[in-house]
């Protein structure tokens, strides 16, 4: 660290004011309320100015050696929540600039004073503007006789009396705003504790990595968290997180899955009205559950407008509003999701299957394969490619697929049914791998463990549209959550022109076919 902002206990920059030594921020002298994290990034921007800082010196800087968390995530979260307390913005900064898929650099002049002779150095100039060094003059005092004085502590009390009148009338304005219900309440913002922070980091460290064992491990820290304190809004944010997914990736029953992320994230909601993460896991639970599009939509825009820099929520949106038709906005979503989060694969997995739906397929199957290359164990491109293949009767590359997808889920039920259509390909083909598909499905359907969409799904890819028809009013009398995907599946795309199937789709819930 620099030497100089080592012995300095005070850095000042625009309006803000550090106390290195306090661990205090400071705007226009008012204290600035930053947490511990946050404010570690910032001593370290302080320390090298107009440097390149990347996010493994990041890691080092906020924890200790031996911590296991979500560094990518940690360090993201830390960033933002150092530009909400300086009032900055990725898009557009005034202090921190992101640079991309290195880490951030610090960009605007700073001040250092040392304390052991209050001298002020100008030094950190910003890249993008030149400022002038500050000379500080030296003022003396002018002397001032009684009259003088008396007169102006005569103003002053004037001053005071007219200041209590204005702030009584401020109060009294307030409160007849508050009686009306025209304002809505100020909520203190809840610090967690270290530890809890923790926890909850670890949990979404495991979170991330989207395979089962991880997920289940991401709710037992999550609730860990909560057990330590109920009222973390973040900590109920990243269970309901954590259940939509061991939905998909670990074949949790879609009403226990939905119920629970439903209740967590309302919880969420409720402890922190302001949470945009509370925000965006409402949206995804009100479109692939309840298959509410409005809600959906206006729970995504609200978490945006509260956190523009919060990728879930452009991440979760751009898929919402692909399967509804939308795939140009969904595409410019995803694509503000990965300059956010650059590393993220599952970004990038969703991209590759939203550039299928846009009508780029090859681009898309090329990303999804590529992605395949660099981590053969992670589930999304084997699943996403394992639909593509199957809607294009690919059975053979559908087949490889789709055994990995089962594979690396653990799902037994997945794995006996791909062997099932292992060995109706071999005998008869693509129609013998369907037929032993709907066989091996019908048996699982009549013990609870496949839904009517899905036997709708293998219908439709018979031909059978009369059949695919009755299981799929089926999977709408029982409000199956899978019909979320109706609109958007290529399975169905020879029922477009029917009628009823139009109309079926417009019962769901879903926008109109085109």
């Amino acid at each position: 660290m620099d030497s100089l902002t080592e012995q300095a206990s005070t850095v000042r920059f625009g309006v803000f004011e550090a106390d290195l030594r306090a661990g205090e921020l400071r705007k226009n002298g008012s204290k600035v309320k930053v947490q511990e994290l946050p404010f570690r990034a910032l001593k370290l921007f302080l320390a090298r100015p107009n440097q390149v800082l990347s996010r493994d010196e990041f890691r080092h800087a906020l924890w200790p050696d031996g911590t296991f968390v979500d560094f990518d995530r940690g360090i993201s979260s830390t960033i933002n929540r150092l530009r909400e307390a300086l009032a900055d913005t990725a898009s557009n900064p005034r202090f921190i600039e992101t640079v991309t898929r290195t880490g951030y650099r610090w960009i605007a002049p700073i001040q250092v004073v040392a304390p052991s002779d209050e001298r002020v150095s100008n030094k950190g100039i910003g890249a993008r503007r030149a400022a002038p060094t500050v000379q500080v003059p030296v003022v003396q005092q002018p002397r001032y006789s009684k009259k003088m004085i008396w007169a102006m502590g005569a103003g002053l009390a004037v001053l005071a009396v007219a200041l209590v009148f204005v702030v009584k009338w401020r109060q009294s304005s307030l409160s007849a705003q508050r009686t009306k219900g025209s304002s809505a309440t100020i909520r203190p913002v809840h610090t967690p504790s270290p530890e809890v922070e923790e926890l909850y980091l670890k949990g979404r460290y495991s979170w991330n990595k989207r395979t089962p064992e991880a997920l289940h491990q991401a709710v037992d820290y999550f609730s860990q968290a909560i057990s330590r304190d109920p009222n973390y809004a973040k900590a109920y944010v990243g269970l309901a997180d954590s259940y939509n997914l061991l939905r998909e990736f670990a074949s949790m029953p879609e009403s226990e899955a939905y119920g629970r992320a439903f209740a967590a994230a309302s919880k969420a909601a409720e402890l922190d009205p302001s949470s945009a993460e509370a925000h965006a896991s409402l949206g995804f639970i009100y479109y692939w559950s309840k298959r509410d599009l409005a809600a959906a939509s206006r729970e995504f825009e609200r978490a945006i407008a509260l956190n523009p820099n919060y990728v879930d929520a452009y991440h979760w949106y751009a898929n919402v509003l692909g399967s509804s038709g939308r795939s140009k906005e969904s595409l410019a979503y995803l694509n503000r999701a990965q300059e956010l989060d650059p590393a993220s694969p599952s970004i990038r997995a969703d991209k590759g299957i939203g550039l299928v739906g846009a009508g780029q397929r090859d681009d898309g199957v090329a990303l999804l394969r590529q992605m395949e290359g660099s981590d053969p164990n992670f589930i999304s491109p084997h699943s996403y490619l394992a639909a593509i293949y199957l809607g294009e009767m690919d059975c053979s590359d559908y087949l490889t697929e789709a055994s990995a997808h089962a594979r690396l889920q653990r799902d037994p039920d997945k794995l006996a049914l791909v062997q099932a259509e292992e060995k109706g390909f071999a005998s008869g083909g693509c129609p013998g791998m369907l037929r032993s598909r709907l066989e091996a499905q019908k048996k699982r359907y009549a013990q609870h463990r496949v839904t009517a969409y899905e036997l709708g799904e293998t219908e439709a890819l018979l031909g059978d549209k009369p059949a695919a028809l009755q299981y799929l009013r089926l999977s709408l009398a029982q409000n199956e959550a899978a019909l979320a995907n109706l609109r958007a599946c290529s399975y169905f795309r020879s029922m477009y022109p029917e009628p009823e199937f139009r109309q079926l789709v417009l019962d769901a819930g879903l926008p109109p076919l085109s």
